[in-house]
């Protein structure tokens, strides 16, 4: 299969070129400089040459703050750029894969959202993911994919090229001491293993939308317990409200995502949310030992 990956040099988009290139797949990987999604003209150009049979696009303005402070450009690149890959998609035939949020829903259910259940963005970033949703469902063969509080080994070029794993090691080792937020719930989600599922889920054609997230959840105080305790770093954590962090964009309290979806077509395959976490540390060279899942046991 050949596969076009949009944001192919970011955090999940090189984990889903790894993925694809493993699987077997010849992989297109297309950046910034290659193709601006927000324009049509050029979307077209590099897809009718291509002519891709699976476009997957991880491009997105994900920086919530920016969004918010600019919302033209966040709908120009989460809404519009997915309707110019929708539009050419249908033209050459090819399936649309896009990646979409958790923040399109208000997080008042205060229970994990199902695939059926009616979206409610609280900010600019939500409601411009939940637009280019709504353009990709009108592509005969395409795949929704919401997903939650990604972090993996490749920098997060919309987010300072850091992630918050490698926050808290960081201020954990200068500091000593860490302020996170308790209260909100979310699904820490590491990108190869949300790269592995899309590649299963492009061999299919159960075409919908779909919750593809880690198993569990946490708040990120919790979160951040769990990568100290996990590396034996003595570090104390401390717990804060999220008005301790002022911003202007309003984040949803709940938004844990259920994988009904791919569950009920007996296509999940993730795992709790502390194992890909230990896996993600232990990639960095970290020493494991076996105790229930697997243990980091040294910085």
């Amino acid at each position: 299969m050949n596969v076009a990956i949009i944001g192919a040099n970011g955090q999940l988009g090189g984990d889903v070129a790894t993925a694809f290139v493993r699987n077997g797949d010849r992989v297109l990987p297309l950046c910034h400089q290659d193709i601006e999604i927000a324009r049509f003209d050029s979307v077209a150009s590099q897809m009718r040459v291509l002519v891709p049979d699976l476009i997957v696009n991880t491009a997105a303005m994900h920086d919530v703050e920016k969004c918010e402070g600019s919302p033209d450009l966040a709908f120009a690149v989460n809404a519009l750029g997915p309707r110019n890959l929708a539009r050419v998609a249908q033209e050459i035939g090819a399936v649309l894969m896009q990646v979409s949020t958790d923040y399109v829903f208000d997080g008042t259910k205060h229970e994990s959202y199902l695939e059926s259940d009616v979206p409610r963005p609280l900010n600019v970033y939500g409601n411009s993911k939940l637009a280019g949703e709504h353009f990709v469902r009108g592509v005969e063969k395409h795949f929704v994919l919401r997903t939650s509080a990604l972090y993996g080994r490749r920098p997060c070029r919309g987010k300072g090229g850091s992630n918050f794993v490698n926050l808290m090691l960081k201020l954990g080792r200068e500091r000593g001491t860490v302020r996170v937020v308790s209260t909100g719930r979310v699904t820490p989600t590491l990108t190869a293993e949300l790269a592995d599922q899309m590649v299963v889920l492009s061999r299919t054609a159960h075409f919908g939308v779909f919750h593809a997230t880690a198993e569990g959840s946490c708040t990120w105080y919790d979160f951040a317990q769990e990568i100290f305790a996990a590396c034996n770093m003595q570090v104390k954590v401390e717990p804060a409200a999220a008005s301790d962090f002022p911003g202007t964009a309003v984040r949803p309290d709940f938004s844990v995502l259920e994988n009904y979806a791919l569950k009920a077509r007996g296509l999940a395959g993730f795992r709790p949310w502390q194992e890909g976490l230990h896996d993600y540390l232990a990639s960095f060279g970290l020493t494991r030992t076996q105790a229930g899942h697997n243990r980091v046991a040294s910085a």
